[in-house]
């Protein structure tokens, strides 16, 4: 297993690439996405909440990720002995009528297409998304963590219709409406899945690329008025189900999963771990369940994270572990602290379930 750092697209950098060098991090998860475009609600210092306007403006349907600007990344997080693990989400400027089934359909899975040959290229092996129509949706930010750190949480359901024009929480137009987004059942929405699967795996495979889906964000039936995939743990399985390619991967999200109502997560862990399907793992911990959960320290929630990397260990996983997201620490840099703390305890978890091992 690897320590990773999850970096969004203003921290790419080189102080951010040193940052995590001296953590002791061998690899990084980047996001390319800008939730802060033009986000009222949303500052750059932390993970996005935003509001019921969304995060913020998605970007240019015309302009897909560059390859050139994929291996400067790469080239560049590598003079500092860090490799990119993975690119986390598309864009929905570049696959919006994917998810919606809409009538660019065929141009936008191209598009996905191109993206992963791209990625590929760069020698970059894998892609996290998240197949949303809401997207991470509904939360709330306050003093949740010990000591009264800041951290996001849930504090009830969120079924607001949303606005046409915006998808998966960012907006494809200046301004939203008139009107919502169309209905759409769980049925449909599983069947948009399995025509994403069908259109884009054979590539991913032939490219060297995993794509590994991310469980809802809150794991909810429902987030405004939209149904859900994965919402609890034994529906991951049904999406390993939908295709046999070994492209169709994990994002495996312990606090997503943790939230969620029903099943027991270590025994999931060990599940999907054995079967080799976990891409990488968000390593964050929670306290409750949705509809009414918090964020914790990574040692402070109802997850006991030494069992669950004990089970990964055991069961041969290779991948990386990253803390997508961490509470804020009071002092000059709160988000450096809070993840420099998670980072902290994650090396020294490797490192004595390694020596306990042998």
């Amino acid at each position: 297993m690897k320590l990773g750092l999850g970096l969004y697209r203003h921290q790419l950098n080189d102080e951010h690439f040193r940052f995590a060098a001296q953590a002791g991090c061998e690899a990084l998860v980047i996001h390319l996405v800008d939730y802060f475009n033009q986000g009222g609600t949303n500052t750059a210092k932390d993970q996005p909440t935003g509001d019921l306007a969304g995060w913020g403006r998605a970007g240019d349907p015309a302009k897909l990720w560059e390859e050139d600007y994929l291996r400067d990344v790469v080239h560049r997080a590598g003079q500092h002995g860090l490799k990119i693990a993975a690119i986390e989400n598309f864009d929905p400027a570049h696959w919006s009528d994917v998810l919606l089934d809409g009538p660019r359909k065929a141009e936008h899975l191209e598009n996905i297409r191109t993206i992963i040959r791209r990625v590929g290229a760069a020698g970059i092996p894998c892609i996290g998304y998240n197949f949303s129509l809401a997207g991470v949706a509904g939360r709330v930010r306050g003093h949740f963590a010990r000591g009264g750190a800041e951290a996001v949480g849930m504090d009830g359901p969120v079924d607001d219709p949303i606005q046409s024009g915006m998808v998966w929480n960012m907006r494809l137009t200046e301004r939203l409406g008139p009107g919502t987004m169309p209905p759409c059942t769980p049925e449909q929405l599983w069947r948009r899945l399995k025509d994403f699967h069908d259109a884009v795996l054979p590539v991913a495979e032939q490219c060297g690329v995993a794509l590994a889906a991310h469980p809802d964000d809150p794991p909810m039936p429902t987030i405004r008025s939209t149904p859900r995939l994965v919402y609890q743990p034994q529906l991951y399985q049904k999406l390993i189900d939908l295709s046999p390619s070994r492209a169709n991967q994990l994002e495996y999200c312990l606090g997503s999963l943790a939230e969620m109502t029903e099943g027991d997560l270590y025994e999931y862990t060990d599940s999907y771990s054995r079967q080799g399907r976990i891409a990488y793992v968000h390593f964050r911990n929670v306290r409750g369940k949705v509809p009414t959960y918090k964020e914790t320290f990574v040692d402070d929630g109802d997850i006991d994270m030494l069992r669950i990397v004990r089970i990964l260990h055991r069961n041969g996983y290779q991948g990386v572990l990253i803390p997508d997201h961490a509470p804020q620490m009071t002092c000059s840099a709160p988000w450096h602290a809070g993840m420099a703390f998670a980072l902290g305890y994650m090396r020294a978890a490797l490192q004595a379930v390694r020596q306990q091992n042998g």
